[in-house]
């Protein structure tokens, strides 16, 4: 497995480059050498930041962390990739074409199901034509953190969501 490791707001030490080295390496048995696992690492006051991106065809394999210590972060990270690997193991390789991305050992190794993924509701409601700041206004008025219309600007399905610090995002599907 490769690993790129990049920097916003802070100098990659020896000391950090070892720790992610240390742990993220640790997912080495799960993936195949040609795989590549992006972390950046990042600082934002007293906030220390790590996202490990793994694109796995047609998957995205993803853990950001956040703790007052980098160190704390990248033990975290690590946890949750692994538990994620573990609980959605059956999905990703019942998708072959993903399957090749995962050493044989991964693939035919069982593990407990921790959490079984199930729908419990659903919904189903018009979507109606609008721009993206009425859509925002209207997740405001249902008290939601996100809200799926159609762009009246795309004619496409988009999904507006809240983030930190009181912004919202977009998400638009690729051309």
């Amino acid at each position: 497995m490769k690993i790129i490791i990049s920097g916003k707001n802070i100098d990659i030490t020896e000391g950090l480059k070892g720790a992610v080295q240390d742990k993220i390496g640790k997912l080495e048995k799960y993936f195949t050498p040609e795989t590549e696992a992006q972390v950046t690492l990042s600082v934002e006051k007293d906030r220390q930041k790590i996202e490990v991106t793994i694109p796995v065809k047609g998957n995205i394999i993803r853990s950001e962390q956040v703790s007052s210590d980098m160190y704390v972060s990248i033990d975290l990270v690590e946890e949750v990739i692994e538990r994620q690997l573990k609980k959605y193991k059956k999905k990703l390789v019942d998708q072959k074409q993903a399957a090749n991305f995962f050493k044989q050992e991964y693939i035919e190794k069982d593990f407990m199901d921790e959490e079984e993924v199930k729908i419990i509701r659903t919904k189903k409601f018009d979507i109606k034509p609008m721009y993206p700041e009425d859509a925002c206004i209207q997740m405001e008025l249902l008290g939601h953190n996100f809200y799926v219309f159609c762009n009246a600007e795309t004619d496409q399905v988009n999904v507006v969501y809240k983030r930190k610090g009181n912004t919202y995002g977009l998400i638009e599907p690729e051309a």
